[in-house]
């Protein structure tokens, strides 16, 4: 599989786990199964839920919405982001969201950081409150655009990071996904890129201001142990009650982590899984869809899933993903 197939895989997956996430997001798992039973495709979204009533099923929300972003502003800035033109683009891309009628706005931690940025407070400040999943669910076009070499990714995550999410968490856990993806990417089997994403959440923790909390690298540590042998129905349970699926990037993270070493080789099962669990759905299945489409490129994926999101979001990833593989062939 080349190096290509399995970046369009990795942001392509991005955007099926956040579509099949959509509909279930913020919801527990029993509302979850009052309302659509077990998911198994994209589901339209109902109208009880709250953030995204109503949307047609393969809609995708903020994460592969930012990830774009994200990823514009690489490809435009060489390989690297000003925090002053990242900070407008958000803004601008909330207002947007807002002109829409829709209520899928910017985290708690972003949101925070900008407005600590529009009072004068310094970029290096204003993420430094930074401890859930935003920078993760937006990393993966840093993971296309950069080689597995772990200093140099880490160096990478941080920069993009840390404007929102400058904390010894918030880096790790974005660190932790980028590793995972890129290693993937270069052609690393899963168990190989699940272990990079273990040592880059240790580098990444060195980074950004300390936060008490779980150390991500050995809570995806301990999580990948505990879930082999699992069977999905207590695997679902015990990343829901145990791990968690919060915002929270320890949280979050780390059962996207769990259902990759869990059901890593079965991409559709592993995503329907994790938009079942209750929480931040959408985010868990987009990083989800991203280490996992890495692995298996864009034929590990149901070919009307991918035809349906690149259809009602008018997605067309390739030449973004083309812009990034240059700055990975360039060094950038």
């Amino acid at each position: 599989m080349s190096t290509r197939e399995r970046a369009l895989g990795a942001f392509y997956g991005l955007a099926i786990g956040d579509a099949l996430g959509m509909p279930t997001q913020s919801m527990s798992r029993e509302d979850i199964v009052t309302h659509y039973g077990f998911i198994r495709s994209l589901r339209d979204a109902v109208a009880e839920q709250p953030i995204s009533p109503n949307l047609a099923a393969g809609t995708v929300t903020d994460d592969t919405e930012q990830a774009v972003l994200v990823a514009d502003l690489l490809i435009g800035g060489s390989g690297t982001i000003d925090p002053m033109v990242f900070a407008k683009a958000l803004l601008d891309w909330e207002a947007g969201m807002v002109a829409r009628g829709l209520a899928d706005l910017l985290g708690p931690s972003t949101k925070r950081a900008l407005k600590l940025l529009e009072s004068g407070t310094g970029p290096e400040e204003a993420g430094r409150g930074g401890t859930t999943n935003g920078a993760a669910m937006r990393i993966t076009p840093v993971a296309i655009a950069t080689a597995p070499e772990l200093d140099g990714l880490v160096e990478a995550v941080a920069a993009a990071s840390k404007l929102t999410h400058n904390t010894n968490v918030g880096i790790a856990g974005a660190a932790a996904v980028a590793a995972a993806v890129s290693a993937g990417i270069d052609g690393a089997d899963l168990p190989t890129a699940l272990d990079q994403a273990e040592h880059a959440a240790a580098l990444g923790a060195r980074e950004g201001w300390w936060c008490a909390g779980g150390d991500i690298a050995c809570r995806i540590r301990w999580a990948r142990r505990w879930v082999r042998g699992m069977d999905r129905t207590t695997l679902s349970y015990a990343v829901s009650k145990v791990i968690g699926t919060s915002v929270a990037v320890q949280e979050s993270m780390v059962a996207a982590f769990a259902l990759a070493e869990a059901l890593g080789d079965t991409p559709l099962e592993a995503l329907t899984t994790a938009a079942g669990l209750g929480g931040d759905t959408d985010t868990i299945a987009a990083v989800l869809g991203a280490i996992l489409g890495a692995q298996h490129g864009l034929s590990g994926f149901p070919v009307d899933l991918l035809t349906t999101v690149r259809g009602v979001n008018g997605l067309d990833l390739e030449p973004v993903v083309d812009g990034l593989l240059e700055l990975r062939k360039s060094g950038s």
